[in-house]
């Protein structure tokens, strides 16, 4: 699963303590807990049996290391577990555990408790990333700064519509993944082959209990190996990394060096270097790209694994747990350090109005040639007067003179556009579009979410 030394790291919050191994054997115990009580209640077995089983399904009462030892023997941990709860439960009740059930039915209701568990601690982060890029974006929403394509200065945005990009991603992904939560996490029993044949007539009465014993739904019928359910929980953890992971890389690329827009600021000691003391790293964010990174993989390796043959798969199933479990602790660690990062962000308006300036207004040309174009009445078309205006901007990057004032002796400029006029279109903050309706719906949207 996770090696201890990079744990803290990247496999950090909350989540991963609703992944490890201990929270797996409980989950497996409270399947079995709660079949024993469905199967009393339908009058399979004794009511005192079912007692006697509940009472010995703690995680804690178990060696998890030898159970892990032990599932060689027949391919996964359900079998020695069962045989440990067997081995614990006295009398006459020790030969109803289990009834009716099969490994895989253990397996992967435990995998849905334990994705319940992770994904309600997991929302819990998800719900303070919103509201603080919501709170930014509306602090920010006339802070003017470059807008970057392909890496170059474009036409200016305000921070305020950059956290409400990032807020549009963070919240239809943490809905999707609630939803699922609610919804879509069943409960597996079918058995050695889906029939529940050993059960007689009660499989179904059977069933029910079990959702309704563990909070779960309940299943049309079994899906040994019908894993679209294992995929689309794939891929709402993959949608989500995928939007923290654009948080994350738009805060490092904004806190370079050269940038200086926004920093994190941690506690004392965090985002320093070993070898260059000057340094302010945006540690948080850095981690949770890097545990965000390692998603794509991780749903890949659960989109190739699904194919499962016939009633129950040899190696297809098997194949799902590693990548499975650590899809959730990843996610839980890029969402818990996005979390992290979005509170020590600290936003410099000020750098940000200089990094705009560094062009001379270069960057706003492109409302010079609609201006012209409009000015004119058309007598300018948009290709001339795009030709014209490139022209200009070559002759300001050359040095030859200011934007603003080779723009004015144009010729074709010139006649349509004073100076005063063409300062006016140089000026970021008149060149904001519909940024702040935009805005405003991101933020309507959240609220309507939340």
């Amino acid at each position: 699963m996770s090696d201890g030394l990079f744990d803290s790291v990247l496999a950090a919050g909350p989540a991963a303590t609703q992944v490890g191994d201990r929270a797996w054997v409980q989950a497996m115990l409270d399947f079995e807990g709660a079949l024993a009580a469905a199967s009393a209640a339908a009058g399979v077995i004794p009511s005192d049996a079912a007692v006697a089983i509940q009472s010995c399904c703690d995680a804690d009462d178990y060696d998890i290391a030898a159970l892990g030892a032990q599932a060689i023997g027949i391919g996964n941990p359900a079998g020695p577990l069962v045989r440990a709860l067997t081995a614990r439960v006295a009398g006459d009740a020790a030969g109803y555990v289990h009834f009716g059930a099969t490994s895989q039915d253990v397996i992967d209701t435990a995998a849905m408790l334990v994705t319940h568990r992770a994904l309600t601690v997991l929302d819990d982060d998800l719900r303070a990333c919103a509201a603080r890029l919501a709170n930014l974006a509306e602090t920010h929403a006339d802070t003017v700064l470059a807008g970057r394509s392909l890496l170059q200065q474009g036409p200016p945005v305000t921070f305020g519509l950059t956290a409400a990009g990032w807020l549009s991603g963070i919240a239809p992904a943490r809905d999707r993944l609630d939803d699922i939560r609610r919804h879509s996490l069943a409960v597996q029993f079918g058995g050695a082959v889906g029939t529940l044949a050993s059960l007689g007539d009660n499989g179904i009465a059977i069933l029910n209990g079990l959702a309704r014993h563990l909070g779960l739904a309940e299943p049309a019928l079994p899906w040994h190996t019908e894993r679209g359910r294992i995929a689309e929980i794939a891929g709402a953890l993959g949608q989500t990394c995928a939007a923290v992971a654009k948080i994350t890389r738009d805060i490092t690329l904004l806190a370079q060096t050269e940038v200086a827009e926004v920093y994190e600021e941690g506690p004392a000691g965090t985002g320093g270097s070993s070898t260059m003391p000057h340094k302010r790293n945006p540690v948080a964010a850095i981690l949770a790209t890097g545990s965000a990174g390692q998603a794509p993989g991780l749903v890949a390796a659960l989109l190739g694994a699904a194919t499962h043959e016939h009633q129950r798969a040899a190696g297809s199933w098997h194949a799902e747990w590693r990548p499975y479990i650590e899809l959730l602790r990843t996610t839980g660690s890029a969402v818990h350090w996005l979390r992290i990062s979005l509170q020590r962000l600290r936003i410099d308006p000020a750098r940000m109005r200089a990094n705009l300036d560094l062009t001379g207004g270069l960057a706003l040309a492109e409302n010079v040639v609609t201006e012209l174009v409009s000015t004119s009445h058309g007598e300018v078309g948009r290709h001339t007067a795009g030709e014209v205006v490139a022209q200009c901007c070559q002759a300001a990057l050359t040095g030859v003179g200011p934007l603003p004032d080779l723009l004015a002796a144009d010729s074709v400029v010139g006649k349509y556009l004073d100076r005063a006029h063409i300062e006016r279109l140089l000026d970021p903050a008149l060149y904001l579009g519909s940024t702040r309706e935009f805005i405003e719906r991101a933020l309507d949207d959240w609220q309507d979410r939340s």
